[in-house]
Parts: C-alpha cells; sequence; structure tokens
C-alpha cells in the first residue's frame, strides 16, 4: 500500500514540476516556441515523421557510441561519451522546445478563456495525466507527442522569418 502511495506521490510531484517547466521554458524562449507552436499546427503528420526519423537516427548514434564506449579505454571512453551525451542533450532540447509548443497549442484549444499562464499550467496538469495513462498513454500518446515535438521544432528552426 505504502508503494501506491509513493508512486502516486512521485507522479503528483513530477507533474507539477512538468509543467512549472514548461511555463519557464514558454516564458524564456518566445519566439522560438512561437515557431514551433506554427509549424506543429500547420503540418502536424510532417512534423510526426521528421521527428521519429531524427529521434531515431541520433538515438542509435548515441547508443552506439555510449555502447562502443563501455568497452573501451579511458581516453578512447571520452572520445565518445562526450559526443554521444551531446546528441541526447540536442534531443532533450528539442523535445522541451516542442513539448512547450504542445502544451501551448493545447491550451488555446482547451481553456481559450483563461489567462496564458493558467491556460499552459493546466494544459500540462492534462498532457501529464494522459501520457501517464496505461498502455495507451505510455505507447501511443506519449511517443506521438513527443516525436511531434521534435519534429516540429526542427522545422521550426528550418521555417523562414516572415
Amino acid at each position: 500500500m505504502t508503494d501506491i502511495l509513493r508512486l502516486t506521490l512521485a507522479i503528483l510531484l513530477l507533474t507539477i514540476t512538468l509543467a512549472a517547466y514548461f511555463l519557464v521554458i514558454g516564458a524564456l524562449f518566445t519566439n522560438r516556441v512561437a515557431r514551433t507552436q506554427t509549424s506543429l499546427n500547420l503540418t502536424p503528420g510532417r512534423a510526426f515523421g521528421l521527428g521519429m526519423v531524427n529521434f531515431f537516427f541520433f538515438g542509435l548514434i548515441a547508443f552506439v557510441m555510449l555502447s562502443l564506449a563501455e568497452n573501451a579505454g579511458p581516453f578512447i571512453k571520452g572520445i565518445l561519451t562526450i559526443p554521444a551525451l551531446l546528441i541526447l542533450a540536442f534531443l532533450s532540447v528539442l523535445l522541451s522546445l516542442g513539448l512547450t509548443a504542445t502544451v501551448q497549442l493545447l491550451a488555446e484549444r482547451l481553456f481559450p478563456d483563461m489567462s496564458a499562464w493558467k491556460r499552459n499550467l493546466w494544459s500540462s496538469v492534462i498532457l501529464c495525466i494522459a501520457c501517464a495513462l496505461p498502455f495507451v498513454g505510455w505507447f501511443l500518446l506519449l511517443p506521438y507527442i513527443a516525436f511531434t515535438g521534435i519534429g516540429a521544432t526542427i522545422l521550426g528552426f528550418l521555417q523562414r522569418n516572415s
């Protein structure tokens, strides 16, 4: 019984933390998130495909580099580990911007009458709870949101200034 309470508390704290994180990212990188949100709004299918391909390509490169570094000497381990960690950090940045744009898009659609920070807060809570749903949230919604967010961020970087 205590494991269930511990897990519930952990999920609740992670949801609050992610909601605050999305609010901060949206406030600090307003233009970048807006461009990502525009590409997410206009071409979600293209963003999903681009995000999935890039995630698996760069993820595989990082995985291979970390696997090779595991059995290498100390010098080679550093040479292989640092670029792999940089690749993973870059994917994390893309994912953060994409998820923030997804939260803002969801907020505009669900809560159009609320103030911006309240609707972003509630939409991030709703998205976290929806992604925590067993099986459907874990294996369908979360990968879709993640791949689409990564792809929309890449498309936002490639979008011309208008």
